[in-house]
């Protein structure tokens, strides 16, 4: 007669949050760091790209490119590189070591997104400097960003991680990731005030926009600091939905692995 061991008790949430954020940020460390300087000198480029055409008398231009360039770093990781993550941990059947592990599905996925943002941090903040030198803003705001990146990023890798473990193929996941990095491309960095209104409103769905908005804000003279609020307040709002979702696609994912 075989005897029966009794499992291990399952973790808290916390200290596993931590342990797999420890571990997603020693491989990213590795493996991601690359990429972060890729994601750093794309929104550097488009900076110079932008100022060809920007001149620094175009103050509320120059904000905009400024801030969306900025969120640009973020989006690439937390939404691009997450949803590629977890599209291809799906479909390698990597989900396969982390539903053995007695950890709650939420641990996983907010230690790694944690980790993607953690590395977000030095290009956004770079970004957002050089872009002010270039477009002669001020730097006294600039300390929002240290709210900007993990509200905007839950809310980004919350919709990124999603995509990777709810697409039917890792192609498909890949292609969501790179699809959503360009439209925040392209509805963050260039003024709201220049789309047609139909663009508005897809602008207006995306989670980054939020990011874009509370940051330019806080170049002008005298910031609307309620507004500036109200917008890190929708990022907020949206990445707790947003990881919920992912946490969720998760515990599927695990489940049918």
């Amino acid at each position: 007669m075989s005897t029966v061991f009794p499992l291990a008790p399952r973790a808290a949430l916390l200290p596993s949050l931590g342990a797999v954020y420890r571990a997603q940020l020693s491989r990213a460390r590795v493996a991601r760091i690359p990429l972060m300087f890729v994601a750093t000198f794309q929104s550097l480029g488009i900076l110079v790209m932008m100022r060809g055409v920007v001149g620094a008398h175009d103050t509320e231009a120059a904000r905009d490119v400024v801030a969306g360039s900025s969120v640009l770093v973020v989006a690439f990781v937390a939404l691009n590189l997450l949803a590629q993550y977890f599209g291809r941990l799906r479909a390698t059947g990597g989900l396969d070591h982390y539903a053995t592990l007695p950890v709650p599905a939420a641990s996983v996925v907010l230690g790694t997104a944690a980790a993607y943002a953690s590395f977000t941090v030095p290009g956004t903040a770079l970004t957002a400097a050089v872009g002010c030198a270039m477009f002669q803003l001020p730097w006294v705001h600039l300390w929002i960003v240290l709210a900007v990146i993990p509200l905007a990023g839950a809310a980004l890798a919350g919709v990124g991680a999603a995509c990777g473990l709810l697409a039917p193929r890792q192609e498909i996941a890949t292609l969501l990731g790179q699809l959503g990095m360009s439209a925040a491309l392209l509805l963050g960095v260039l003024p709201a005030s220049h789309m047609p209104e139909a663009v508005r409103w897809v602008r207006d769905l995306l989670p980054s926009t939020y990011g874009v908005e509370a940051f330019a804000r806080t170049f002008a003279a005298r910031p609307d600091w309620a507004a500036v609020g109200v917008d890190l307040a929708v990022c907020a709002v949206v990445g707790g939905l947003s990881l919920a979702l992912s946490t969720w696609a998760y515990r599927r994912a695990a489940t049918r692995a």
